[in-house]
């Protein structure tokens, strides 16, 4: 297929538009979020450098990503009405255009965006997540760390289970320390400390008053010390006892998946966000597509109200998305709903919407 005069024309106006509603949209949010902070910035030990060159650009990256598929809607619904009150669209329809043949410029800038969008999301956008949770629990948000600190169960491999009583943050430590290792449903051996230290330098924890057991049907030995210590490696680091609201999010996609293979082994029940996470990831970026068909459809007709009429239309049916797209993972993250699924059902229902919108834009 030939991209003509008139694709080009419409290709670069849309990703023009794009940047210029993404520039404006986000020095508006820079704005009201630093008159927000500016009181916690004067009275926390936070530097210049933490502000100008980690936190803004991370929250400009963080606001670009999740509104992304909605600066695609507002800019398409922008310059198509501006096609339209200026009668442009209406002359390429004379001059014998199908409607199907003018959105294929469209769809180009839109699969170039959602490509874009698809890599930062897996990518960049978690690198910039990382930056900007380490500046918000450290200075704004202190108490965001949800990670459980009594009565641990965790599975480090298939089949050595360890239960942590209570377990210090600040300096890694633990107390009513045990490790159970099985063949099939036998135990074979327990392992149990008063307290336990993460090593720092070698990565290996160290117990101390402990006793060991080690079963063979109904033959069974004792070790035990008071006074000496012994260092072990466990699949287990103080990293496993974080758990912010918002971690997935700072997860690459590699990191992600690596995550969540790790807590199935250890038979963990607190993977729901990550899957989800991993499923929006994938999905998102389809939006922009989808949100762009019923940009086209909204705005290629010329109407009394103008710009006006069709960017209040389009800000309401991009709110109506991110809202449904919230409900959905509330929703889901009550185990009513496969990650899946609730990753894919608000694009499947404006996929429908956009379709409609699309067939009657063609009459």
């Amino acid at each position: 297929m030939s991209f003509n005069l008139l694709d080009r024309y419409i290709f670069k106006k849309f990703l023009a538009t794009f940047l210029f509603t993404l520039l404006i949209i986000l020095m508006i949010s820079v704005i009201i979020d630093f008159s927000e902070k500016i009181q916690i910035f004067l009275e926390e030990p936070i530097t210049r450098r933490e502000i100008l060159l980690e936190y803004f650009p991370s929250f400009m990256l963080f606001i670009s990503g999740m509104l992304w598929p909605l600066f695609t809607l507002i800019a398409v619904i922008f310059f198509t009405s501006r096609l339209a009150g200026n009668s442009e669209i209406m002359a390429m329809l004379s001059a014998g255009i199908p409607f199907n043949r003018l959105l294929r410029p469209y769809l180009y800038a839109a699969g170039l965006l959602t490509l874009v969008h698809w890599v930062g999301g897996h990518f960049i956008l978690p690198w910039g997540q990382q930056h900007l949770m380490r500046i918000t629990y450290k200075y704004i948000d202190k108490n965001e760390d949800k990670g459980k600190t009594r009565d641990v169960h965790l599975f480090i491999a298939p089949q050595t289970k360890v239960y942590i009583g209570y377990y210090r943050k600040p300096d890694s430590t633990a107390r009513d320390f045990r490790i159970e290792q099985y063949e099939g449903q036998q135990l074979v051996k327990l392992l149990k400390a008063n307290n336990a230290a993460y090593q720092v330098k070698t990565g290996k924890w160290r117990l101390t008053e402990y006793q060991i057991r080690h079963f063979d049907g109904l033959k069974e030995s004792f070790q035990f010390s008071n006074t000496e210590f012994i260092d072990t490696t466990l699949n287990l680091s103080p990293d496993d006892f974080v758990d912010f609201s918002g971690q997935q999010n700072m997860m690459t996609s590699p990191e992600l998946l690596r995550f969540i293979a790790l807590q199935r082994e250890r038979g963990a029940g607190n993977i729901r966000k990550y899957t989800l996470e991993w499923n929006r990831r994938n999905a998102e970026p389809f939006t922009i597509l989808i949100l762009t068909l019923i940009g086209v459809s909204l705005a290629a007709r010329k109407v009394r109200g103008g710009i006006g009429l069709h960017l209040a239309i389009g800000i309401g049916i991009g709110a109506v998305y991110i809202l449904f797209s919230k409900f959905v993972k509330v929703f889901a993250m009550g185990n009513n709903l496969p990650a899946l699924l609730a990753a894919w059902i608000p694009n499947l229902i404006f996929l429908t919407l956009a379709l409609i919108a699309v067939h009657k834009a063609q009459k």
